[in-house]
């Protein structure tokens, strides 16, 4: 009875929101409306059918009925999961001893201020895997590898994206692959994963030039005695390489230039970068991502915050605007040469991405969702692996020396790498792996379980954790990447050395999973190589052309540093917050607070 009213709970939502024109609020007042008023409506019509109810204690019943629907149904999921977990000699995950109200502020000034590590409070107090119970949902929290394998590998089946993350990234990601479940996770997985073949993503001859163009923009900004913004720059490689790897046309953005530090007035700067096409493409992207994760902090009722306007479709809006020429050439292209019979191995060997889909599916909606979640994915994770690795290279000089010499002893006299000197650089792909470690660019992802499970327990002989169907997980790359549980006792020490010395086969070749930059399992990254190569051919380009690599931090925006209390806090779980020169954020992806100024 109750899986028929949820399937028709989804299927009323669906036929509601393919209106595109009905607001995301009233729509979802009219779903939930009847779960707010059913009670009271309940209460006042016993009055009114006979039920002797004194008239004084009816008008508070009726204003009471909805808040002690809730808490009831609190007490009950309490004891039916606690029932559950018995029954199988398991125990309920501990739940966080805090209001409702105190999880949200927490939440709330957490993501606007706060460092990645939002967690570390209740972690001190409660360990490894806890529970987080705002009004009637709990939503369990783990940092452990075997949990995590058990999301991501040994239990895929029984842990999906859920529809509470899918309604939040709906507007931005629509269906595509990043966004979906089941069979059309698997279709999706399908369509693409030929693209990324190992030939394809390992000699991609856009990586280069563009790299240089990208550091010829930076030399001239430092020749004008300015520092540049590298995040910014590193945001414009990656998109324009993701754009012509993608879609067979960069967009260009590096052409639009860099705005100038906050200190200077430049005519060129602002107004001028505003006015850019592919700026304009480039923002959307990261409003669209910000705001698509901010909805978290309202769960499923994130549409009453956006109640008149779904604030993430604009921005999509102007992703398809970018998308859609090229589309219908494609589709025109894959049309004309289906019907004259003229493809030939040559054709779907050259084929971009978008290609590649066009001539698996005609369906352009489909397409696009697809492309849009890559476009995405492309950009951010790797723009902040070049940016985070810049920092750490600025911060350790020694290491940054010891990198730049195995560039250099390797490509004598400006040589241009090649795939097969990429790999062979076996301390800057190490390097790459600690700055993943120390700053993923996802440091959190979420699942929600499809039926209840069982998780074992981090003590040796202790209960197994009992996860009821339908909960809400949220498990953590960057506590565990910094967990000294984990990684040793210098776990929170950027040394890159511990992905070539003994610490390799002590520490992560046993508990492969608590290393997962790119996720694990049936869901890894498809361009997980290609994000090494792009963030290698930066750094070796980098590298051939500069050394003495600083921050300036007089050139960071009012704000943009780190706040004083980092440094001063009496008990911090991580020691390196205290260090900190940035401020590390995150939305859905990790980035820097502001502009982040570079000098040489």
């Amino acid at each position: 009875m109750f899986d028929q009213a949820r399937q028709a709970d989804s299927l009323f939502t669906s036929m509601l929101n393919s209106f595109n024109h009905i607001p995301p609020g009233p729509v979802h007042l009219v779903r939930f409306i009847p779960q707010l008023v059913l009670p009271s409506f309940l209460l006042y019509a016993s009055s009114k059918l006979g039920l002797e109810v004194p008239f004084a204690w009816l008008l508070p019943a009726v204003a009471l009925a909805t808040p002690g629907l809730y808490k009831a149904l609190i007490w009950y999921k309490l004891w039916r999961v606690t029932r559950e977990a018995e029954k199988l000699g398991a125990r309920v995950v501990p739940i966080v001893q805090r209001s409702s109200r105190e999880l949200i502020q927490h939440a709330v000034k957490a993501l606007k201020q706060g460092y990645p590590g939002i967690l570390d409070e209740f972690a001190e107090g409660y360990g490894t895997v806890f529970g987080l119970r705002v009004l009637t949902e709990t939503r369990i929290v783990t940092f452990e590898p075997e949990h995590v394998k058990a999301i991501l590998a040994s239990q895929f089946e029984t842990f999906d994206k859920g529809h509470i993350f899918k309604s939040h990234m709906h507007s931005l990601f629509g269906n595509g692959v990043f966004n979906s479940d089941g069979d059309l996770w698997k279709f999706h997985r399908t369509l693409s994963r030929p693209f990324f073949s190992r030939e394809r993503v390992n000699d991609h001859p856009n990586l280069l030039p563009t790299a240089d163009k990208a550091l010829r923009i930076a030399s001239a900004r430092l020749s004008e005695g300015h520092a540049f913004d590298l995040q910014d720059l590193a945001m414009r490689y990656t998109l324009d390489v993701s754009t012509q790897f993608l879609l067979g046309n960069s967009v260009h953005s590096l052409d639009g230039g860099l705005a100038y530090p906050h200190i200077i007035s430049s005519p060129s700067s602002s107004a001028q970068l505003d006015k850019d096409p592919a700026t304009a493409f480039g923002v959307a992207l990261s409003e669209g991502t910000y705001l698509s994760a901010d909805r978290s902090k309202y769960g499923a009722h994130w549409p009453l915050a956006e109640f008149w306007k779904d604030e993430v479709k604009a921005r999509r809006d102007v992703i398809d605007a970018f998308i859609e020429p090229h589309l219908k050439r494609v589709l025109s292209n894959v049309e004309e040469k289906r019907a004259s019979g003229s493809v030939d191995q040559a054709d779907v060997e050259d084929q971009t991405l978008v290609e590649c889909l066009a001539r698996q599916t005609p369906d352009g909606t489909l397409i696009k969702d697809e492309l849009a979640n890559f476009l995405i994915a492309g950009r951010d994770t790797t723009a902040a692996t070049i940016t985070f690795s810049v920092y750490m290279l600025s911060q350790y000089p020694a290491i940054a020396e010891r990198v730049r010499e195995e560039v250099l002893s390797r490509l004598r006299g400006g040589k241009q790498p090649t795939p097969e000197d990429v790999k062979e650089m076996k301390y800057l792909r190490a390097f790459i792996n600690e700055v993943l470690r120390l700053y993923p660019p996802v440091p959190y992802d979420s699942r929600m379980s499809s039926k209840a499970t069982l998780w074992p327990s981090p003590t040796p002989g202790g209960k197994p954790f009992y996860v009821p169907a339908k909960s809400k997980i949220l498990y953590s790359m960057w506590y565990m990447h910094r967990s000294t549980k984990l990684w040793g006792p210098d776990a929170l020490e950027f040394d890159p050395d511990r992905f070539l010395d003994d610490r390799l086969h002590r520490y992560l070749t046993p508990n492969p999973y608590m290393f997962i930059p790119f996720n694990a399992g049936p869901r890894i990254c498809l361009g997980m190589q290609f994000a090494y190569n792009m963030s290698s051919i930066f750094l070796i380009r980098l590298l051939q052309r500069f050394e003495n690599i600083r921050l300036a931090l007089d050139a960071q925006p009012p704000g943009s540093l780190p706040p004083a209390e980092w440094a001063t806090e009496d008990r911090p779980l991580d020691p390196r917050k205290a260090e900190e020169k940035v401020s590390p954020k995150t939305s859905i992806n990790m980035s820097v607070k502001g502009q982040y100024g570079v000098e040489f």
